[in-house]
């Protein structure tokens, strides 16, 4: 009877090895390939060492946006023909503009174009490549407005703008001095139709993206005075970060201009918008 119980107790001691040990498939490394992976993260691009992950903002035409489900734009041809040039691989990762810097700041992109302005502020967190446009903040109404054609005309009117953008932190800066009330939204369509819809008054955009918006999909808006900054738009990393992918993106915009490459992808999307 001992021998018995000894026998039962030994088998169920072995049952309960095998039950507690590495299941068939799953490898007892796979904590360390988890590590491995982070590694290799942290000596290439984002999605595991291959492909740079490439913040971009799909909301904004003529630079970002979707035909049939593809992206297109002046912003990724730009950073397509770069990375063809310069030998590297990319991710396109859309996201809402407002997340784009969060993203990078989190290592979760590697890299952004997204009609970014370069300005102090940003400059702080992140490094820019050469500027790659020219644009520069406006006034936009409804097409059938004549009370606003300044900043002067904007005293208890509402201001549309979209978060995390220059035209909103200029919104911000000069509030107090105009006497504006401020409307955020998330993407440019709703803040187009807000106020073409006379729901908002005026919002503040950048000139080349309203200009194509209202010439290419008729919108009922229209610019008005001069344009109210200087901006330039740069491709960003994080400061500190991917110095060497930098001086790649800076190698290959001037390959562009010298190829006259860059020329091309401008007039095919804002040539006949005649901005």
């Amino acid at each position: 009877m001992k021998k018995f119980s000894f026998f039962w107790l030994l088998l169920t001691l072995i049952l309960f090895v095998v039950a507690c040990g590495p299941e068939s498939g799953q490898p007892q490394m796979q904590g360390g390939e988890d590590k491995a992976s982070e590694g290799t993260r942290e000596s290439g691009g984002s999605n595991g060492g291959g492909a740079y992950l490439v913040g971009i903002d799909t909301t904004y035409p003529p630079f970002e946006f979707q035909v049939g489900g593809e992206y297109t734009g002046i912003d990724i041809e730009i950073i397509n023909a770069i990375a063809e040039s310069q030998d590297f691989e990319i991710e396109l990762r859309p996201m809402d503009f407002v997340g784009i810097i969060p993203a990078l700041e989190a290592g979760e992109l590697d890299l952004a174009i997204a009609g970014m302005s370069i300005t102090d502020e940003r400059k702080e967190i992140l490094d820019f490549s050469e500027p790659y446009f020219d644009a520069g903040l406006t006034l936009v109404v409804n097409a059938d407005n004549t009370e606003v054609t300044s900043l002067d005309d904007l005293d208890g009117k509402v201001v549309a703008v979209k978060n995390g953008t220059t035209g909103s932190k200029f919104a911000r800066e000069n509030q107090e001095q105009y006497g504006y009330r401020i409307a955020d939204f998330e993407d440019s369509p709703s803040m187009f139709l807000e106020v073409a819809n006379g729901h908002a008054d005026v919002l503040l955009e950048d000139y080349p993206v309203i200009a194509y918006a209202i010439t290419r999909r008729d919108l009922e808006l229209k610019t008005v005075g001069e344009r109210l900054t200087d901006d330039q738009y740069g491709i960003a990393v994080l400061k500190g970060k991917n110095s060497d992918l930098l001086e790649k993106i800076n190698a290959g915009l001037k390959e562009l201009r010298d190829s006259g490459k860059y020329d091309e992808i401008l007039k095919k999307y804002i040539d006949d918008s005649g901005l």
